[in-house]
């Protein structure tokens, strides 16, 4: 299971007459680090909620190496949920709290209902959340609280609540979406290095091509919530997004570039 690959068969997800996902099928193999682009409306974030059944398909399965994920329910659901860490682009942290303790909720998955009521931690639990934290440069804040941080530390330590959760897939939604530059280029550099270093399947939500390009092995573009392009950054030209988009898309997403640019010596571009 710990090799295991992330398979979407014909998945498909209805609002009304709408279908926000279109009979979609894609297999994630362990440890990629992979884009998800597409303009708003084109289905990226249901996408990510299906896969962690935050909502159900209307059609089609979803499975983790020998798991239905699809039919999970009650603690296998949870335990799914736990296995399948998911970061938003609004951080979810509870602004009143310190960052250790935001980053502990993400143990409570683990916990009973009486532990979880209490927020009753081990001295090992504690361990694991500092050396999260530590990993991503937020150890020093550990005791602040979570409402008194920039936009980009909070989202570094959403990404330490993820870990601790001993994820087995992380899924990102839009993470640098509300963030500058220079936190944008902080968050990602972190996803890349979680994803290299413990050899994490990252899946990510992303508004500008060149970080799609920068950072990703694999690129995932969707339209109408249909998949239109599957493949590596270098085969996701300009000439495929006009195709995928039209000319207004390109411009869309060039005009994403100028104004979040994270194209710098050191990102790595891959083959």
């Amino acid at each position: 299971m710990e090799n295991a690959s992330l398979t979407l068969s014909q998945v498909t997800r209805r609002f009304g007459d709408t279908r926000a996902v279109d009979s979609v099928s894609l297999e994630i193999r362990p440890g990629q680090f992979v884009g998800i682009i597409g303009r708003s409306g084109a289905g990226k974030s249901t996408l990510l909620r299906l896969v962690n059944r935050l909502i159900d398909p209307t059609e089609g399965r979803i499975s983790f190496g020998d798991r239905d994920v699809t039919a999970l329910k009650g603690r296998a659901l949870r335990d799914w949920r736990r296995d399948c860490a998911m970061i938003f682009q609004q951080f979810n942290l509870v602004e009143r709290l310190d960052v250790l303790t935001n980053v502990l909720v993400g143990r409570l998955a683990d916990h009973g209902f009486l532990t979880s009521m209490t927020m009753r931690f081990s001295d090992e639990e504690r361990t694991l959340a500092i050396e999260a934290l530590d990993r991503l440069d937020m150890a020093p804040k550990a005791l602040q609280r979570a409402g008194t941080l920039s936009g980009g530390q909070q989202q570094r330590v959403a990404i330490a609540r993820a870990l601790v959760q001993k994820p087995r897939i992380m899924l990102a939604d839009e993470p640098i979406a509300s963030l500058d530059p220079g936190n944008a280029t902080r968050v990602m550099d972190a996803l890349a290095r979680i994803n290299r270093e413990d050899g994490l399947t990252v899946l990510v939500n992303l508004h500008t091509l060149d970080t799609a390009r920068a950072y990703c092995d694999r690129i995932v573009a969707m339209r109408e919530g249909r998949v239109m392009f599957d493949g590596t950054a270098r085969q996701l030209t300009d000439d495929v997004i006009r195709d995928i988009y039209g000319s207004e898309g390109l411009a869309e997403f060039n005009e994403a570039v100028t104004s979040t640019s994270l194209n710098r010596p050191g990102v790595r571009v891959p083959a």
